[in-house]
């Protein structure tokens, strides 16, 4: 009972902890933030401070370079009916991206999620250029010219070709094009270089993410935790590789893959380079200026002179969809996180897609996804509660023992296992099948907290958005009446100390659950629900059995 009563003290103080550490994100002192802010061009009217690579082998690392402004740089914009994108023809960066179908927030239904940004706020770019022996960027960024200063995809057309021109040094005529789809939030970048000089041209291209180190916009806590930002890659030897922002300023990562991608993650988005799938590339980290910077390397393009070629890779800007994810790039739908419990958490998430696939609503995918994990453990649970059933029913005979022996602990403990062993209950026996069970519900936890899907999904009534907390908490309040409702079902603990921290569980638990998302409130209501229903049944049949028993 002493092991019982510390495991129940230890569990509380943890809940306390969660939420004490829930209540400082919620309502702790935040950073202010603006409504509204317009990207500009890191090169407008003032020095500038670009990283890229500038080795002139397929081994280059990630430097920086700096330049006076060119006054013919400007920005152009990009229209699909996915993206908004904004390029900065010197350098021809992607600065600024709009999600057009992801809003930023519910309330606001004309401002879309913004991923790329560069202003006051937030630094978060995807750059690419070429570098080597003849590249463009080798020294400075070049500066593009463009025919129009906006472009939108038309209604019937597919994709939308974005043309960058530039006319190097050494005589070759580049175009750097952007090519985007219906549909889509995979941007393809091909470079065309028309190598007319006479002379050997040779280029590397790279691609890479930099961002500081502001917090995830889509942040969103509960017991503690966080999703991951920051940098990831997928290499030979490893298919999903973190390498998070303290590692990238202990050790710069440089490693050769064939393949591959390097992605910058956060919360339910992600940004991805991803090239050429049967070269081999250099990836490399890299932090300046406050900027972590993660990108690739590819191999040299050489062209003899008159000669043309092409080099390319992808840029994907968007949410992380395992199913678009899996299709771009082999291992990219891995940036969907379950931590090491993903061997649960994935085949739950196939269990709710495809439930929801038949339901058309998130909410009820949850609910019905509940009831499978219910009907899976019914055996273990009715094991659990027959025991609970049975140390409930004997209660009474406690009672006994403990008027009869006062605070005799010895004599206590020794009167409670004869009456164990004669009515064949095991007070442990409804400990394992809990435990048995804790694995799937806390991969089903970051399941429900990884899933884009549940963003701004509404389920029913005041419920709106099943990943954010319920606005009127009435799930929570729900969720803490139904675990008094089991504790009735339960048997009392016979040391008081216990007995009182049982009953106040249900009070810290609803407490607790306030902030948590919608979508995993509504999981445990409906599976405390169901448990009360089977527990109430087992325990009704067991206190029968042993009435008749006695008679």
């Amino acid at each position: 009972m002493d092991f019982q009563r510390i495991l129940l003290l230890a569990g509380l103080g943890i809940i306390a902890y969660m939420i004490m550490m829930q209540w400082q994100l919620d309502y702790g002192p935040q950073q202010a933030q603006p409504t509204q802010v317009t990207s500009v061009s890191a090169y407008d009217d003032q020095p500038v401070s670009t990283d890229f690579a500038v080795s002139s082998d397929n081994n280059a690392v990630i430097a920086s370079n700096s330049s006076a402004a060119a006054p013919q740089a400007k920005l152009i914009t990009v229209t699909t009916d996915a993206l908004q994108v904004t390029i900065d023809t010197r350098g021809g960066d992607v600065i600024h991206t709009d999600l057009k179908k992801y809003l930023a927030e519910m309330d606001h239904p004309d401002v879309p999620f913004t991923m790329f940004e560069q202003n006051n706020l937030r630094t978060y770019v995807a750059q690419s250029g070429l570098v080597g022996s003849h590249g463009t960027d080798a020294v400075s960024r070049p500066t593009y010219a463009t025919s129009q200063d906006s472009y939108e995809l038309a209604d019937g057309a597919d994709s939308l070709d974005v043309v960058l021109t530039y006319q190097d040094q050494y005589g070759a005529q580049i175009n750097k094009v952007y090519t985007f789809s219906r549909d889509s939030h995979l941007i393809k970048l091909t470079y065309e270089v028309n190598n007319q000089s006479n002379q050997p041209w040779s280029a590397n291209l790279f691609g890479q993410l930099k961002r500081d180190r502001s917090a995830d916009p889509t942040a969103s806590t509960s017991m503690g935790m966080s999703a991951y930002l920051g940098p990831a890659f997928s290499l030979n030897d490893e298919k999903y590789k973190r390498y998070d922002f303290d590692d990238m300023e202990d050790e710069n990562l440089k490693e050769s893959a064939t393949g591959g991608w390097v992605a910058m993650l956060q919360h339910y988005f992600v940004s991805a380079w991803i090239p050429h799938a049967e070269q081999t590339h250099t990836y490399s980290t890299r932090v300046s200026n406050g900027n972590y910077i993660a990108g690739f390397v590819a191999p040299a393009m050489q062209l003899q002179p008159g000669q043309t070629g092409s080099t390319s890779a992808q840029l994907y800007v968007g949410p992380k969809i395992q199913d678009d994810l899996e299709a771009i790039s082999p291992n990219l739908d891995l940036v969907v996180d379950y931590g090491w419990l993903w061997w649960i958490a994935q085949p739950l998430f196939w269990l709710m897609n495809t439930m929801y696939g038949m339901v058309g609503n998130w909410g009820y995918a949850i609910i019905l996804v509940t009831l499978c994990v219910k009907a899976f453990f019914f055996y273990p649970s009715a094991v659990s509660y027959r025991s609970m059933a049975k140390m409930r029913a004997l209660a009474p005979e406690m009672a006994k023992l403990k008027e009869r022996f006062g605070d005799d602990r010895q004599k206590m403990s020794q009167g409670m296992m004869e009456l164990y062993k004669r009515e064949k209950a095991n007070p442990l026996s409804g400990c394992f099948p809990i435990l048995i069970q804790m694995p799937v519900f806390i991969g089903l936890y970051w399941m429900l907290m990884e899933s884009v899907e549940l963003r701004h999904a509404p389920f029913a009534l005041w419920i709106e958005d099943l990943s954010v907390k319920d606005p009127t908490f009435v799930l929570p309040i729900l969720m803490g009446a139904s675990m008094f409702v089991q504790q009735l079902l339960n048997p009392t603990p016979p040391d008081p100390m216990q007995a009182k921290i049982m009953k106040a569980l249900p009070i810290v638990f609803t407490f607790f659950f306030l902030w948590f998302p919608s979508g995993l409130v509504l999981y445990w209501v409906v599976n405390n629900v169901l448990s009360i229903a089977q527990q109430y049944v087992i325990t009704k049949r067991i206190e029968r059995d042993m009435a008749l028993k006695k008679h």
